[in-house]
């Protein structure tokens, strides 16, 4: 026990000085006596025990902790150390599903057709460049056969249902396929070309032209710029034959005593006579010689004229049949059918006529798609298409309508509407300058909505299906033995492997079709050997897996799957 000194009377007088007390008698203060060493030493050994005793209270807690820490687990630490070791494989699960081969490509939804319309001039000789004057229709807007679509110069442009596009200017008395068109649309407007033979521009088809401008309210342009004049004259003509053959006839019937009358002297009868007997006797007998070579010129000259008249007919039913009204080539747009749609509008009211003017669209809406060489062989007419639009979110079912038989490079898009020009569209993959391919045409089983028109789609094509659930495996787990066997290599939990023969069947997208050689022998949900487990396989032997896995070797499946040769897997 440590003792401190008592106090002293100086260390008090010290005291009450702090604390402001005076004294009336100061003394000189002693200074305290120090501690002595045995003291000094007590106090540091009790410090030092604690420090000691606490460090000793921290080792032990922390021995405590670890040993908790081995003793006493958690469920999952317990469940884990439980189960199997790794397996030295990988693995996958055994499905029960429908397979299907697929072939995915890009295409683009057009109509069935597209034209590139671009007006023409009309105008006879000295007339000014042509501007368009009237625009009927707008961007989006529904076509109907016989509608007009614009005005050039005055003059209507109409569309009309057609598959042939026009090629030339139909005139009366023009045969040909193109004739027969016109026709049948003419005629389905209600318009009938009476009794022309189809595909001959006769009376009939005229009038039916000249009805179905008058209900436009246009005037058709003639088809000879002549004003007329041809016809004109070709009917004076047959007026000029007719009369000389009237007076012919009326000169061959009364004209024997006025011949003979002029030859009384028969001079004149041997100038008109054959025989000379004009001089034998009086006038009377000059008379008759002179009658009988005068009847004879008479006929003739009806001959002719009857010959004359029949020519002039001839010709006038030529002029006849080459005047009227006729369709000029920039009048008329055929499409294949209504109602048409109008894609786009590039002109308006007093633009000048060059280029294209509108881009036109009718029939069902498809989607045209390029296949490459390694695809063709997988797609074939008649195959199910899933249509999707990423855009919108819309899916259609379409079936594979055409593939093409030769490779072609996709054309170049006309600015602004992506269309060839002509009859058919031209948004197709690849683009412009790529790889050339097979055009595929797809068709929806129902209409596709006309918003989707210039869309890119994803075309899935369904090039195999099985017929039904079936067992279905990746590609890589099957192999072939050395004894000519198709096999999987099926493992359990513990890591035990057997091997099961099976029967290859449809591969599509990875997997493959497997039917089991005997019954029950696999089954949906068990665990079949892919390759090797590159974390475990370090520590195996590769004797033990060398034989059984590896079933990678796409080539070795029935079927040829697509991506067979890249399913590689761990044993040969």
């Amino acid at each position: 026990m440590t003792r401190y000194p008592e106090p002293t009377e100086a260390s008090e007088a010290a005291e009450h000085t702090e604390h402001g007390e005076h004294t009336e008698h100061s003394e000189p203060i002693e200074p305290a006596a120090e501690p002595d060493g045995a003291e000094v030493s007590a106090g540091l050994s009790r410090r030092r025990t604690w420090v000691a005793a606490v460090a000793v209270g921290a080792v032990l807690l922390s021995a405590a902790g670890v040993a908790a820490s081995l003793v006493i687990k958690s469920p999952a630490q317990t469940a884990a150390e439980a189960g199997p070791p790794p397996l030295d494989v990988l693995i996958a699960r055994v499905e029960k599903r429908v397979l299907r081969d697929t072939v995915i490509v890009r295409g683009t939804v057009t109509s069935g057709q597209a034209v590139q319309f671009t007006p023409t001039a009309t105008g006879g000789e000295g007339a000014a460049a042509p501007v368009v004057t009237k625009v009927a229709v707008r961007q989006g807007d529904q076509i109907e056969a016989g509608k007009v679509l614009l005005e050039v110069s005055g003059r209507p442009v109409f569309a009309l249902p057609g598959r042939l596009p026009v090629y030339r200017d139909l005139k009366p008395g023009a045969t040909g396929d193109d004739v027969k068109q016109l026709q049948k649309a003419l005629a389905d407007l209600g318009h009938g070309t009476g009794s022309d033979k189809a595909g001959t521009f006769g009376a009939g088809t005229k009038t039916a032209l000249a009805a179905f401008y008058k209900s436009l309210g246009y005037d058709p342009l003639p088809a000879l710029a002549d004003r007329g004049e041809a016809l004109k004259a070709a009917e004076d003509a047959v007026t000029s034959a007719e009369r000389s053959l009237e007076d012919a006839r009326a000169a061959a019937k009364g004209g024997t005593g006025s011949t003979g009358t002029t030859g009384g002297t028969g001079a004149t009868g041997n100038t008109g006579a054959t025989g000379g007997s004009g001089t034998k006797g009086p006038e009377g007998s000059g008379s008759s010689g002179s009658g009988k070579g005068s009847g004879q010129d008479g006929a003739r000259t009806v001959a002719r004229a009857q010959a004359d008249l029949t020519k002039a007919r001839e010709r006038l039913t030529e002029a006849r049949a080459a005047s009227g009204p006729m369709l000029p080539a920039g009048e008329v747009v055929f499409l294949e059918s209504f109602p048409a749609r109008a894609d786009s509008v590039a002109v308006r009211p007093g633009s000048p006529v060059s280029g294209s003017a509108m881009t036109l669209s009718a029939g069902a809406l498809v989607v045209r798609a390029q296949l490459q060489e390694h695809q063709k062989g997988l797609v074939r007419a008649g195959q199910k298409v899933e249509i999707l639009s990423e855009v919108s979110g819309v899916t259609a079912a379409a079936e594979v309508q055409s593939v093409a038989d030769t490779p072609q490079s996709a054309p170049a898009p006309a600015p602004g509407t992506g269309s060839t020009g002509g009859q058919g569209q031209g948004q197709q993959a690849p683009a412009p300058g790529g790889p050339a391919g097979y055009e595929l045409l797809v068709r929806p089983l129902a209409p596709l909505d006309a918003k989707l028109v210039g869309q890119d789609v994803r075309l899935t094509v369904e090039a195999a299906a099985t017929d039904g659930n079936a067992l279905v495996v990746p590609v890589s787990a099957v192999s072939a033995g050395a004894d000519g066997r198709t096999i999987v290599t099926v493992v359990d939990g513990k890591g035990t492997q057997r091997r099961v023969e099976v029967r290859p069947g449809t591969t599509g997208d990875g997997y493959v079709e497997v039917r089991p050689a005997a019954d029950g022998a696999l089954a949906e949900g068990d665990s079949v050997v892919t390759g090797i487990n590159p974390g475990v396989a370090g520590k195996q032997t590769g004797g033990k897996t060398g034989g059984t896995t590896g079933g990678g070797d796409g080539g070795s499946k029935s079927g040829g799957s697509k991506s067979g040769g890249s399913q590689g897997g761990g044993g040969s």
